[in-house]
């Protein structure tokens, strides 16, 4: 199962490019053109910073799991239960 997202989507009207969505995500501007391209997959960062880009989105509105991807492992397909405690371990750092 494969991890995707929904920012690009979701970034229309609130950053006006790439530049101002990675700022505000506070990753590089190629490392967010290469997740939107699918030539690097979405880690532990990428969740984050979107997650500081959109403070009021939940994981399950900014991310979603692929199903069509092969796994032998079906048990967690919720994006919240299954990242939380990333976003809570470095969201609570940054406070």
């Amino acid at each position: 199962m494969i991890i995707k997202t929904k920012v690009f989507d979701l970034c229309n009207g609130r950053y006006h490019n790439l530049s101002d969505l990675a700022k505000a995500m506070g990753l590089s501007v190629s490392q967010v053109y290469r997740v939107r391209e699918g030539k690097r997959n979405i880690n532990q960062k990428f969740i984050i910073g979107a997650k500081k880009a959109f403070p009021s989105c939940q994981l399950d509105e900014l991310f979603y799991l692929d199903s069509d991807q092969p796994s032998s492992d079906m048990i967690e397909t919720n994006v919240t239960s299954r990242y939380n405690h990333i976003v809570q371990r470095f969201t609570t750092i940054d406070s």
